[in-house]
């Protein structure tokens, strides 16, 4: 019974840590004027080594596609991104930064990174490691238990 207890505890300490992670990318957002899912957005486009789509970004942060595509079209209406199909397959658009746009996505996305590296720094890159890996631990675990208890 105390062990069930502690576990529950710990959930819900998990539960938490999540929002408040949250919560502080959310602050970040309106500290500069967007939201949420524009900043994940940013992030995405910014770090995509391969053609970016909006399909890509949905996945990555688990957004809507109706969600992604409103981000995506105030984007555009801002000249911040440029919309190019994919020579493989037309439907399917490349998103790319114009310069203004990655102007607009580096005055908010180097401000974010420093202060991320910041916390690593203060941590230890040990630390962060670690987490990173109970982290990837966590979710592994939890997709093949989740997977034989359908």
């Amino acid at each position: 019974m105390k062990e069930q207890m502690s576990r529950m505890e710990e959930l819900n300490r998990y539960y938490e840590v999540w929002r408040e992670t949250n919560y502080i990318y959310e602050d970040c957002a309106k500290q500069h004027g967007t939201s949420a899912c524009c900043l994940l957005t940013l992030i995405s486009i910014d770090e995509s080594e391969d053609p970016c789509t909006q399909k890509r970004i949905s996945q990555q942060w688990s957004m809507p596609k109706q969600t992604t595509n409103m981000v995506l079209k105030d984007l555009e209406s801002k000249g911040y991104v440029e919309l190019v199909p994919l020579p493989e397959d037309k439907r399917n658009k490349q998103i790319r930064f114009t310069e203004a746009g990655k102007q607009y996505a580096d005055s908010i996305l180097s401000e974010l990174r420093n202060a991320e590296f910041a916390v690593i720094e203060k941590m230890g890159l040990e630390r962060i490691r670690r987490l990173n890996e109970d982290s990837e631990l966590f979710i592994r675990l939890f997709r093949e238990l989740g997977d034989g208890q359908k």
